[in-house]
């Protein structure tokens, strides 16, 4: 039986909660981390948190910009996989303990390994980012969001924040 999905807010409620997300992703956003980095942050928590929707969006959007489809495959498994930089790894581990934070904390040992490859300003930025996928997850999981349709921006330079 399916569910009929949160089709009908309003536009206020709408707005406010877009309005609300975007602010996030503009801190993401000036935070002058990767975007490449950042769709490999957004597309693995979202593997975690079993969003097809931003698993859609973000490996569509990696895919833009130039990321390699077996980088995508394998990022379920990164840790096995030769294929990813020490900041990548670092980036992905700080990722899975923020995802996960109810279950381990943030495990000392990633917190030192994310400190040897991030700022202090950047480790702010890329926490954030956690943060906001999160969220994204949350909301298209919840409100039922389907998975399929997006397409991205097809001159994808990095300009303006991106959502889900």
């Amino acid at each position: 039986m399916e569910t009929e999905r949160a089709t009908n807010a309003s536009p206020a409620a709408v707005n406010g909660a877009m309005k609300a997300m975007m602010g996030l992703e503009a801190f993401v956003h000036r935070s002058g981390l990767e975007p490449a980095l950042l769709e490999l942050v957004r597309t693995r928590a979202s593997q975690i948190n079993g969003c097809a929707y931003c698993i859609d969006m973000h490996t569509k959007d990696a895919l833009a910009r130039g990321e390699t489809a077996q980088r995508l495959f394998l990022l379920d498994a990164w840790r096995e996989s030769p294929m990813y930089s020490d900041r990548e790894r670092a980036a992905l581990a700080w990722t899975e303990a923020v995802t996960l934070v109810s279950e381990s904390r943030v495990p000392d040992a990633v917190y030192e390994e994310v400190r040897q490859q991030f700022g202090d300003d950047e480790l702010v930025g890329l926490t954030m980012a956690v943060v906001a996928i999160n969220g994204w997850n949350r909301l298209n999981v919840a409100l039922r969001n389907r998975p399929g349709a997006y397409q991205p921006a097809v001159a994808h330079a990095g300009n303006g924040a991106e959502r889900g």
